[in-house]
């Protein structure tokens, strides 16, 4: 059974602790993730950018308990990480994190209703058929509730996916790349509704994406070079955040880490 931390961290959506992560062994040990600290405020939106190989997604599974760190702290929702089972760290991922891909990940035999409660099918809870109506009309699938994933468009099963993410009001929601496969209206669509979860409802997204449009959705932007936080971007927008990024890409590798400046939600 997982415990809450009593630490003053538990008073955050998500915390890491000089995390670190290693793959490889002798010449070809590659570090990932070289001392990462970051804390994440509840009811907050940040996403996470950096050039391709820049260790964006493994702090994403990193913090969301899909990938052990080498060494370091990850407290989630007042939970620590390490030394759970992997019985109590499921049931933390099913009851305090909600997950968001690129790929939507909806079996294609079951009706979109049926996907989004599924969750609660493998913990053995009967889902509040109401809450399901009211999040499927929310966002905007009422009429699609008997329908499977053949037959929607890409932007709608993503949406499935997020319901499905979001039904049971996990602490915090992780998306990677979550408008990756999808057009620009569709892509619109999702953020809108990754940021009414966090205004309306209090939650916590946590979002990668390498899309400059999608970071302006957030209240804070972290980017990563070589495994570490080099800068952090409060109230960005899309110019903004694709001037830093163009910069970031040409300059990382030759000047070095920059040291994270401490606003928004993050610290």
């Amino acid at each position: 059974m997982y415990s809450p931390h009593t630490s003053a961290s538990a008073q955050k959506a998500l915390v890491l602790s000089e995390v670190v992560k290693v793959h490889g062994h002798g010449d070809a040990v590659v570090t990932a993730l070289n001392r990462v600290s970051l804390e994440i405020s509840r009811a907050t939106f940040t996403a996470v950018m950096g050039p391709s190989g820049s260790g964006k997604s493994t702090l994403l599974n990193c913090a969301a308990g899909l990938d052990q760190p080498t060494s370091g702290t990850v407290v989630v929702d007042g939970h620590e990480l390490s030394g759970l089972d992997e019985t109590a760290l499921t049931r933390l991922r099913r009851d305090r994190m909600g997950f968001v891909f690129q790929s939507f990940n909806l079996i294609p035999t079951l009706t979109v209703a049926q996907n989004v409660t599924l969750p609660f099918e493998f913990a053995g809870r009967r889902p509040d058929g109401r809450a399901v109506r009211a999040l499927l009309a929310r966002l905007g699938l009422a009429d699609r509730a008997g329908h499977r994933p053949s037959e929607l468009s890409g932007g709608q099963q993503q949406r499935v996916a997020i319901a499905r993410a979001m039904l049971a009001r996990p602490a915090v929601v992780f998306a990677d790349e979550p408008t990756g496969a999808l057009d620009t209206q569709a892509a619109r669509d999702v953020l809108d509704i990754l940021r009414e979860a966090v205004t309306v409802s209090d939650q916590t997204v946590v979002m990668v994406t390498h899309d400059p449009v999608a970071a302006s959705y957030a209240d804070v932007v972290v980017f990563f070079a070589d495994g570490q936080i080099v800068d952090t971007m409060a109230r960005p927008t899309a110019d903004r955040v694709a001037a830093r990024m163009t910069l970031l890409s040409a300059s990382a590798r030759s000047t070095g880490p920059v040291r994270a400046r401490q606003d928004g939600g993050i610290r």
